[in-house]
Protein backbone atom coordinates (compact mmCIF):
# COMPACT_ATOMS: atom_id res chain seq x y z
CA UNK A 1 0.00 0.00 0.00
CA UNK A 2 2.89 2.21 0.87
CA UNK A 3 4.34 1.53 -2.62
CA UNK A 4 1.24 2.45 -4.64
CA UNK A 5 0.82 5.72 -2.49
CA UNK A 6 4.09 6.47 -2.85
CA UNK A 7 3.33 5.78 -6.93
CA UNK A 8 0.34 8.48 -6.37
CA UNK A 9 1.90 10.95 -5.16
CA UNK A 10 4.95 11.15 -7.89
CA UNK A 11 2.18 10.70 -10.98
CA UNK A 12 0.12 14.05 -8.86
CA UNK A 13 3.81 15.68 -8.63
CA UNK A 14 4.03 15.18 -11.89
CA UNK A 15 0.93 16.69 -13.53
CA UNK A 16 1.35 19.52 -11.46
CA UNK A 17 4.66 20.48 -12.43
CA UNK A 18 3.21 19.74 -16.39
CA UNK A 19 0.36 22.02 -15.10
CA UNK A 20 2.53 24.61 -13.99
CA UNK A 21 4.80 24.73 -17.31
CA UNK A 22 2.40 23.87 -20.03
CA UNK A 23 0.48 27.20 -21.20
CA UNK A 24 -2.40 27.16 -23.91
CA UNK A 25 -0.41 28.27 -26.21
CA UNK A 26 1.64 24.98 -26.19
CA UNK A 27 -1.54 22.79 -26.68
CA UNK A 28 -2.83 24.95 -29.08
CA UNK A 29 0.75 24.45 -31.13
CA UNK A 30 0.41 20.72 -30.58
CA UNK A 31 -2.90 20.54 -31.96
CA UNK A 32 -1.77 22.74 -34.98
CA UNK A 33 0.62 20.39 -35.87
CA UNK A 34 -1.20 17.24 -35.37
CA UNK A 35 -4.00 18.34 -37.42
CA UNK A 36 -1.10 19.61 -40.27
CA UNK A 37 0.33 15.64 -39.92
CA UNK A 38 -3.11 14.13 -40.14
CA UNK A 39 -4.16 16.50 -43.35
CA UNK A 40 -0.77 15.36 -44.94
CA UNK A 41 -0.75 11.55 -43.88
CA UNK A 42 -4.61 11.43 -45.15
CA UNK A 43 -3.86 13.45 -48.40
CA UNK A 44 -0.78 11.48 -49.47
CA UNK A 45 -2.86 8.48 -48.74
CA UNK A 46 -5.64 9.46 -51.53
CA UNK A 47 -2.49 9.33 -54.23
CA UNK A 48 -0.23 7.09 -56.05
CA UNK A 49 2.56 9.44 -53.51
CA UNK A 50 1.97 6.73 -50.50
CA UNK A 51 4.27 4.59 -52.18
CA UNK A 52 7.24 7.20 -51.97
CA UNK A 53 6.39 7.95 -48.46
CA UNK A 54 6.92 4.29 -47.87
CA UNK A 55 10.23 4.57 -49.31
CA UNK A 56 11.13 7.62 -47.41
CA UNK A 57 9.72 6.54 -43.97
CA UNK A 58 12.51 3.29 -45.26
CA UNK A 59 15.54 5.29 -45.97
CA UNK A 60 14.60 6.69 -41.87
CA UNK A 61 14.34 3.98 -40.44
CA UNK A 62 17.60 2.65 -41.96
CA UNK A 63 19.23 5.80 -41.36
CA UNK A 64 18.17 5.24 -37.57
CA UNK A 65 19.39 2.09 -37.23
CA UNK A 66 22.60 2.56 -39.06
CA UNK A 67 23.16 5.15 -36.39
CA UNK A 68 22.38 3.61 -33.44
CA UNK A 69 24.82 0.45 -34.73
CA UNK A 70 27.18 2.60 -35.17
CA UNK A 71 27.73 1.29 -39.17
CA UNK A 72 30.08 4.64 -39.88
CA UNK A 73 29.70 4.13 -43.68
CA UNK A 74 26.24 3.84 -44.34
CA UNK A 75 25.41 6.46 -41.14
CA UNK A 76 27.31 8.70 -43.03
CA UNK A 77 25.66 8.18 -46.59
CA UNK A 78 22.33 8.09 -44.82
CA UNK A 79 22.98 11.37 -43.26
CA UNK A 80 23.57 13.00 -46.47
CA UNK A 81 20.90 12.06 -48.22
CA UNK A 82 18.48 13.34 -45.56
CA UNK A 83 20.45 16.59 -45.56
CA UNK A 84 19.18 16.76 -49.84
CA UNK A 85 16.09 15.64 -48.03
CA UNK A 86 14.16 18.71 -48.80
CA UNK A 87 15.13 19.60 -52.24
CA UNK A 88 14.27 16.19 -53.10
CA UNK A 89 10.78 16.26 -51.57
CA UNK A 90 10.01 18.61 -53.66
CA UNK A 91 11.29 17.16 -56.88
CA UNK A 92 9.04 14.33 -55.81
CA UNK A 93 5.98 15.46 -54.10
CA UNK A 94 5.65 18.87 -56.93
CA UNK A 95 2.12 17.86 -58.25
CA UNK A 96 0.99 16.78 -55.00
CA UNK A 97 2.38 20.14 -53.28
CA UNK A 98 0.94 22.22 -55.72
CA UNK A 99 -2.71 20.75 -55.76
CA UNK A 100 -2.51 20.83 -51.92
CA UNK A 101 -1.60 24.48 -51.87
CA UNK A 102 -4.31 25.45 -54.58
CA UNK A 103 -6.69 23.62 -52.15
CA UNK A 104 -5.32 25.45 -49.09
CA UNK A 105 -6.05 28.91 -51.37
CA UNK A 106 -9.36 27.99 -52.46
CA UNK A 107 -11.40 29.71 -49.20
CA UNK A 108 -14.53 27.77 -48.47
CA UNK A 109 -16.26 30.69 -46.19
CA UNK A 110 -18.01 31.31 -49.63
CA UNK A 111 -19.99 28.55 -48.96
CA UNK A 112 -21.88 31.11 -46.52
CA UNK A 113 -23.23 33.12 -49.96
CA UNK A 114 -24.21 30.99 -52.06
CA UNK A 115 -27.14 31.97 -54.40
CA UNK A 116 -29.97 30.10 -55.09
CA UNK A 117 -29.24 31.03 -58.53
CA UNK A 118 -26.41 28.88 -57.95
CA UNK A 119 -28.10 25.47 -56.85
CA UNK A 120 -30.41 25.33 -59.60
CA UNK A 121 -27.50 25.56 -62.03
CA UNK A 122 -25.67 23.12 -60.54
CA UNK A 123 -28.53 20.72 -60.15
CA UNK A 124 -29.81 21.11 -63.71
CA UNK A 125 -25.64 20.44 -64.73
CA UNK A 126 -26.05 16.96 -62.43
CA UNK A 127 -29.72 15.68 -64.24
CA UNK A 128 -28.22 16.96 -67.77
CA UNK A 129 -25.43 15.32 -67.50
CA UNK A 130 -26.65 12.18 -66.03
CA UNK A 131 -28.98 12.06 -68.75
CA UNK A 132 -26.62 13.24 -71.50
CA UNK A 133 -24.63 10.23 -70.45
CA UNK A 134 -27.04 7.56 -70.54
CA UNK A 135 -28.31 8.16 -73.84
CA UNK A 136 -24.12 8.79 -74.71
CA UNK A 137 -23.44 5.10 -73.21
CA UNK A 138 -26.57 3.32 -75.21
CA UNK A 139 -24.89 4.74 -78.93
CA UNK A 140 -21.12 4.40 -78.14
CA UNK A 141 -20.53 7.93 -77.94
CA UNK A 142 -17.21 8.75 -76.14
CA UNK A 143 -17.51 11.63 -73.36
CA UNK A 144 -15.25 13.52 -71.24
CA UNK A 145 -17.64 15.74 -68.76
CA UNK A 146 -15.51 17.95 -66.03
CA UNK A 147 -16.69 19.87 -63.13
CA UNK A 148 -14.75 22.30 -61.65
CA UNK A 149 -15.09 22.34 -57.68
CA UNK A 150 -12.99 24.44 -55.75
CA UNK A 151 -9.62 24.20 -57.58
CA UNK A 152 -10.35 26.43 -60.80
CA UNK A 153 -9.26 25.15 -64.10
CA UNK A 154 -9.10 28.20 -66.41
CA UNK A 155 -5.71 26.83 -67.42
CA UNK A 156 -7.57 23.84 -69.22
CA UNK A 157 -10.46 25.86 -69.93
CA UNK A 158 -8.14 28.19 -72.38
CA UNK A 159 -7.20 25.21 -74.25
CA UNK A 160 -10.46 24.57 -75.69
CA UNK A 161 -13.90 26.70 -77.15
CA UNK A 162 -15.37 28.72 -74.73
CA UNK A 163 -19.39 27.74 -74.48
CA UNK A 164 -20.93 29.69 -71.59
CA UNK A 165 -24.37 28.41 -71.80
CA UNK A 166 -26.88 26.67 -69.38
CA UNK A 167 -26.33 22.60 -69.12
CA UNK A 168 -28.76 20.63 -70.63
CA UNK A 169 -28.98 17.18 -72.13
CA UNK A 170 -29.18 17.67 -75.40
CA UNK A 171 -26.37 20.32 -75.84
CA UNK A 172 -23.99 18.09 -74.12
CA UNK A 173 -25.10 15.30 -76.58
CA UNK A 174 -24.42 17.37 -79.85
CA UNK A 175 -21.16 18.82 -77.97
CA UNK A 176 -19.88 14.59 -78.32
CA UNK A 177 -21.62 14.04 -81.31
CA UNK A 178 -19.08 11.88 -83.68
CA UNK A 179 -19.53 14.52 -86.23
CA UNK A 180 -19.23 17.52 -84.05
CA UNK A 181 -15.72 19.77 -84.26
CA UNK A 182 -15.93 19.48 -80.32
CA UNK A 183 -16.55 16.09 -79.56
CA UNK A 184 -12.46 15.40 -79.51
CA UNK A 185 -12.01 16.34 -75.91
CA UNK A 186 -13.25 16.72 -72.50
CA UNK A 187 -16.30 19.63 -71.84
CA UNK A 188 -15.47 21.17 -68.71
CA UNK A 189 -18.76 22.49 -66.66
CA UNK A 190 -18.86 25.05 -63.81
CA UNK A 191 -21.63 26.07 -61.08
CA UNK A 192 -23.47 24.35 -63.37
CA UNK A 193 -22.87 25.81 -66.25
CA UNK A 194 -21.23 24.70 -69.79
CA UNK A 195 -17.63 26.41 -69.98
CA UNK A 196 -15.57 25.42 -72.32
CA UNK A 197 -15.44 22.26 -74.82
CA UNK A 198 -12.66 20.43 -76.46
CA UNK A 199 -10.74 21.30 -74.18
CA UNK A 200 -6.87 19.35 -73.40
CA UNK A 201 -6.18 17.56 -69.94
CA UNK A 202 -2.65 15.77 -68.47
CA UNK A 203 -2.68 12.06 -68.54
CA UNK A 204 -2.26 10.04 -65.17
CA UNK A 205 1.38 8.72 -64.58
CA UNK A 206 -0.19 5.79 -62.35
CA UNK A 207 0.88 2.46 -63.28
CA UNK A 208 -1.81 0.85 -61.49
CA UNK A 209 -4.22 1.90 -63.59
CA UNK A 210 -6.07 -1.35 -65.96
CA UNK A 211 -4.75 -1.63 -69.51
CA UNK A 212 -7.89 -1.65 -70.74
CA UNK A 213 -8.54 2.15 -70.36
CA UNK A 214 -8.24 4.13 -73.14
CA UNK A 215 -6.56 7.90 -73.21
CA UNK A 216 -10.07 9.27 -72.48
CA UNK A 217 -10.10 7.71 -68.99
CA UNK A 218 -6.66 8.41 -68.54
CA UNK A 219 -7.12 12.01 -69.07
CA UNK A 220 -10.21 12.00 -66.75
CA UNK A 221 -8.40 10.40 -64.05
CA UNK A 222 -4.99 12.86 -64.58
CA UNK A 223 -7.37 16.01 -64.26
CA UNK A 224 -8.80 14.49 -60.88
CA UNK A 225 -5.43 13.76 -59.67
CA UNK A 226 -3.77 17.44 -60.30
CA UNK A 227 -7.51 19.17 -59.12
CA UNK A 228 -10.41 18.55 -56.47
CA UNK A 229 -12.75 18.00 -59.67
CA UNK A 230 -15.43 15.37 -60.73
CA UNK A 231 -14.84 13.92 -63.97
CA UNK A 232 -17.98 11.54 -65.84
CA UNK A 233 -16.46 9.55 -68.52
CA UNK A 234 -18.47 7.58 -71.21
CA UNK A 235 -16.41 4.70 -72.89
CA UNK A 236 -16.44 4.89 -76.71
CA UNK A 237 -15.82 1.04 -77.35
CA UNK A 238 -17.52 0.06 -74.69
CA UNK A 239 -20.56 2.23 -73.75
CA UNK A 240 -19.96 2.05 -70.05
CA UNK A 241 -20.09 5.22 -67.86
CA UNK A 242 -17.46 6.31 -64.90
CA UNK A 243 -16.77 8.93 -62.44
CA UNK A 244 -12.85 9.78 -61.34
CA UNK A 245 -12.64 11.77 -58.12
CA UNK A 246 -9.19 12.31 -56.06
CA UNK A 247 -7.41 9.79 -58.94
CA UNK A 248 -9.77 6.75 -57.71
CA UNK A 249 -11.99 5.59 -60.80
CA UNK A 250 -15.32 4.29 -60.23
CA UNK A 251 -16.63 1.83 -63.26
CA UNK A 252 -19.73 0.22 -64.86
CA UNK A 253 -22.50 2.81 -63.00
CA UNK A 254 -26.01 3.22 -64.19
CA UNK A 255 -28.22 6.40 -64.73
CA UNK A 256 -28.99 6.47 -61.37
CA UNK A 257 -25.94 5.74 -59.52
CA UNK A 258 -24.39 8.90 -61.78
CA UNK A 259 -26.19 11.24 -60.63
CA UNK A 260 -26.41 10.32 -56.75
CA UNK A 261 -22.54 10.23 -57.04
CA UNK A 262 -22.96 13.86 -58.70
CA UNK A 263 -24.73 15.05 -56.05
CA UNK A 264 -23.17 13.44 -53.62
CA UNK A 265 -19.81 15.02 -54.32
CA UNK A 266 -20.68 18.45 -55.97
CA UNK A 267 -23.33 19.17 -53.61
CA UNK A 268 -23.64 17.06 -50.14
CA UNK A 269 -19.79 17.67 -50.16
CA UNK A 270 -19.46 21.09 -50.98
CA UNK A 271 -22.47 21.93 -48.53
CA UNK A 272 -24.71 23.60 -51.17
CA UNK A 273 -27.69 23.86 -49.85
CA UNK A 274 -31.25 25.44 -51.52
CA UNK A 275 -33.08 27.82 -49.63
CA UNK A 276 -36.17 25.96 -48.05
CA UNK A 277 -38.51 26.84 -51.03
CA UNK A 278 -36.58 24.41 -52.85
CA UNK A 279 -36.81 22.21 -50.49
CA UNK A 280 -40.44 21.85 -50.63
CA UNK A 281 -40.82 22.20 -54.61
CA UNK A 282 -38.01 19.52 -54.65
CA UNK A 283 -39.89 17.17 -51.70
CA UNK A 284 -43.43 17.50 -54.10
CA UNK A 285 -41.83 15.99 -57.12
CA UNK A 286 -40.65 13.21 -55.18
CA UNK A 287 -44.34 12.15 -53.87
CA UNK A 288 -45.48 12.83 -57.16
CA UNK A 289 -43.41 10.37 -58.60
CA UNK A 290 -43.44 7.94 -55.56
CA UNK A 291 -47.58 8.68 -56.12
CA UNK A 292 -47.31 7.92 -60.28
Amino acid sequence: METIRNLYEVAIGMLMSLRNTIVVTDVIDILIIAFIIYRVLSFMRKTSSSSIMKGIIFVVAVAWISNMLNMAVLSFLMRQVLQMGIIVLIILFQPEIRKMFERMGTSKFNIMFIKRSRYENIEAGIVGAATASTNMAKSNTGAIIVFEREVGLNDYAVSGTNIDAKASSELIQNIFFHNSPLHDGALIIRDGRLLAAACMLPLSNNINLSRDLGMRHRAGVGISERSDAVVLIVSEQTGTISIAVDGMLKRHLTGDTVEKLLRKELITAGNIKPEKGEEQKKSKKNKKKENN
